[in-house]
């Protein structure tokens, strides 16, 4: 009886870790961000891009959108809307020899993503003409001036919008949200970290309880 009365506590006391650990996780999963998400244009589809704009060298007659909006993470994250054809976009700049040109949709999104105090300026499109080997960032840089980055290569702000902040995050009323936005690379998914080390941990705590419970019974 004695180790039966021994173990019971330690496994509530693990139980109760674990409820911890599991409410502190959904806690710190509650919220979106408020970011400008980036996009290629493959098979005429909008495709979350692989890496930041800094780093990513489009070709000649790429199609690539930018979207500010409150987004959970990279799968939920909302699309650039608008005209996505580029023949369409970059109609009235033709080709010229020793440069490449870059299709681009910059889409602010609505008031409901707008910073408190901001106002989204209206969905545009733009056609990009820059050296072969230059970078989204530096097509960006060639129709939307200003633009504003963080010290992690993360886009803040295009064409002045918005005025402040940089990905920062937003109470969400819907789902939950987990992922910040992508400077180089895109967001990944699935538990945290913290969250699997918090959960092994918990175990390898109820198994010791376990044990020196059935040691002491011995």
């Amino acid at each position: 009886m004695t180790g039966r009365r021994t173990t019971a506590p330690a496994l509530a006391l693990a139980l109760a870790l674990l409820l911890l650990v599991l409410g502190g996780a959904g806690q710190a999963r509650a919220v979106g961000y408020r970011y400008w998400s980036f996009w290629d244009l493959t098979g005429g589809k909008w495709t979350y891009a692989t890496q930041g704009p800094s780093t990513a060298r489009p070709s000649d007659g790429d199609v690539q959108g930018f979207r500010f909006a409150v987004s959970e993470d990279s799968q939920h994250a909302v699309q650039p809307r608008g005209e996505r054809e580029f023949a369409a976009i970059c109609a009235r700049k033709p080709a010229q020899r020793g440069k490449k040109r870059v299709a681009l949709v910059i889409d602010p999104g609505t008031a409901a993503d707008a910073p408190s105090g901001e106002r989204p300026p209206s969905l545009r499109t733009a056609c990009a003409r820059v050296a072969p080997d230059a970078s989204t960032a530096e097509a960006l840089a060639a129709v939307a001036k200003p633009l504003r980055y963080d010290t992690n290569a993360l886009l803040c702000a295009i064409s002045g919008y918005p005025r402040a902040g940089c990905g920062d995050p937003v109470a969400a009323d819907g789902p939950t949200a987990s992922a910040r936005p992508h400077a180089s690379e895109p967001t990944h998914h699935g538990p945290s970290v913290g969250l699997l080390a918090g959960a092994a941990a918990v175990a390898v705590l109820g198994a010791a309880a376990v044990r020196q419970a059935r040691r002491r019974k011995g």
